[in-house]
């Protein structure tokens, strides 16, 4: 099938396809989805958050069964593929830096820095300039003012600035980085806040004599979507719930059937123990804890910042594990805005054969 999509340039990366496999924590996005995305010509993302929680000693050895996830997954995926690889790590974690550092030495393409603000990062700049692999830094925002903020200080105390950023809109799954009243406030639209990112970092590419594109996340479910996006200037999408019903994904088949079962009344804005809204599937567990249920656990260390441990009703993370591994009774599924539109698991082939077909579509 022939491609009309324009490849994506992320610095000196060149990336075949313009689609990023959004990176979904607690085991979703592992080697085995990166690998099949980085095989197509897209980039394959591995999620951080929560990774160490499906080693055996997790418990016992929270730091070190992290930082051995980690290298596992990214030696396990370089075997599988010779495509592009990013690493998503939320700002949230109490260990971002040392996940960090471990992804530029294991030769991770592209990190992407989420859920917070990534200013204070020279020495892993040195380390990415220093490595053979040259690792590229890429903000995930939620406004032209984030973007702004984190440029403003990269180039001045660093003089530096991100080789890419991705603008994340209130549609995307997981945790939001918006207010309630926000998600459906029509001066929140992607479309809007693309836009004003392309303004926030133009000043940028002028001082530092380079292209640094934008990239539109949340809501993007179509290959109609994606030439809507790139039509507005954005130079790449990132895409995440459509990847989770495929055959590639590290999800269990029940975590694909809750998708594919998933009604656009069940998809609900819950409070995250973590201090922000999240889109996810209603189910049992979920009624449970709204009813004011909580759920009992013992926390082995801090795994997110901003956790409040004393007033949490329930471990988001084992929460999430459960929900990874199957056990939906134990958890829940986060979503994006457009999950209950998924009716079958395909291959990552066949998804991106798909995509590539609607937007020459959208083209003519």
């Amino acid at each position: 099938m022939g491609n009309n999509l324009p490849s994506l340039k992320i610095d000196d990366l060149e990336v075949r396809i313009p689609i990023i496999q959004g990176g979904m924590g607690v085991g979703i996005s592992l080697s085995g989805l990166a690998s099949a995305v980085a095989n197509e010509g897209g980039i394959g993302v591995i999620s951080t958050a929560g990774i160490g929680m499906l080693e055996p000693d997790f418990f016992t050895n929270f730091e070190g069964a992290n930082k051995r996830a980690l290298r596992k997954e990214i030696r396990k995926v370089r075997e599988m593929t010779n495509g592009i690889i990013g690493i998503n790590i939320m700002m949230a974690l109490t260990d971002h830096d040392e996940l960090s550092r471990i992804a530029i030495q294991e030769g991770a393409d592209i990190l992407f820095l989420g859920a917070g603000l990534p200013l204070k990062y020279p020495d892993l700049l040195k380390l990415g300039q220093k490595t053979s692999f040259n690792t590229k830094f890429c903000p995930i925002v939620s406004s032209p003012r984030a973007a702004r903020i984190i440029f403003k200080y990269w180039a001045k105390h660093y003089n530096h600035v991100p080789d890419a950023v991705v603008v994340e809109g209130p549609r995307a799954g997981g945790h939001i980085g918006f207010r309630k009243e926000h998600i459906n406030d029509p001066e929140y639209t992607l479309e809007k806040l693309v836009a004003g990112a392309l303004l926030a970092i133009q000043p940028y590419e002028q001082q530092f004599g380079k292209s640094i594109p934008v990239i539109a996340a949340g809501g993007i479910y179509t290959g109609a979507d994606i030439y809507r996006f790139m039509k507005l200037g954005a130079q790449g999408v990132q895409m995440a719930t459509r990847f989770v019903a495929t055959t590639e994904c590290d999800a269990s088949m029940k975590f694909k059937q809750a998708y594919i079962n998933c009604r656009k009344e069940d998809i609900v804005i819950i409070d995250s123990p973590v201090g922000l809204p999240g889109r996810a599937i209603q189910n049992s567990f979920i009624r449970s804890v709204s009813n004011g249920k909580r759920k009992p656990f013992k926390c082995p260390w801090k795994c997110l910042q901003t956790c409040d441990i004393k007033k949490a009703p329930y471990c988001i993370a084992l929460a999430l594990t459960n929900a990874k591994l199957g056990k939906l009774s134990e958890g829940f599924a986060f979503c994006g805005a457009t999950t209950y539109r998924v009716s079958e698991i395909v291959s990552v082939k066949k998804l991106i054969d798909t995509l590539i077909s609607e937007y020459s579509v959208a083209e003519k």
